[in-house]
């Protein structure tokens, strides 16, 4: 697990909200405070599709909804004149690109075993953090997962141009 800083909100928020630039990511919740406290619940409603539609992996490929969805309402729900007073969104990357992750890190952590590379934003009074962790399917001593997910996290900031400390 790792924390970053980041250094200019503005520009963050304006990649986040209004770019494609995190839609590799799921939504597991949300929460923004502004005149009301909005709480999204990432998780897909099973009462809202058919047996068929829940079944269909090209309706429904992933059991969260994916950030390019709910971009467009949280970002309605943000902007305006007046900055919001907190707000909180844990994200997971999508599965498909856990295996790259850890490819590359020579780790022997399989992508069975990884439930989520989580990504938690955070804004309130002491700035805008992003907030890294590793969900597992079962107890590894192993960290070698944590270790890959924040380096690839710094890469994945950096090619953003999202300035951070």
């Amino acid at each position: 697990m790792i924390s970053f800083k980041i250094k200019n909100v503005k520009h963050f928020m304006g990649k986040f909200l209004t770019t494609d630039a995190f839609d590799s990511f799921l939504v597991e919740e949300a929460s923004i405070s502004t005149y009301n406290t909005f709480l999204i619940d990432g998780r897909q409603n099973r009462d809202f599709y058919t047996s068929e539609e829940w079944e269909d992996k090209e309706i429904r490929p992933y059991d969260f909804t994916e950030w390019k969805t709910l971009r467009p309402v949280c970002y309605s729900l943000i902007k305006g004149r007046k900055t919001p007073c907190a707000f909180k969104f844990v994200l997971h990357l999508i599965p498909d690109y856990v295996p790259s992750i850890l490819k590359d890190g020579g780790t022997a952590i399989t992508p069975q075993q990884i439930k989520a590379f989580v990504l938690t934003v955070k804004y309130d009074d002491n700035g805008l953090t992003l907030v890294t962790g590793t969900s597992l399917h079962t107890f590894l001593l192993d960290k070698s997962a944590d270790e890959l997910w924040d380096k690839a996290m710094g890469r994945f900031l950096d090619k953003r141009e999202i300035e951070y400390d």
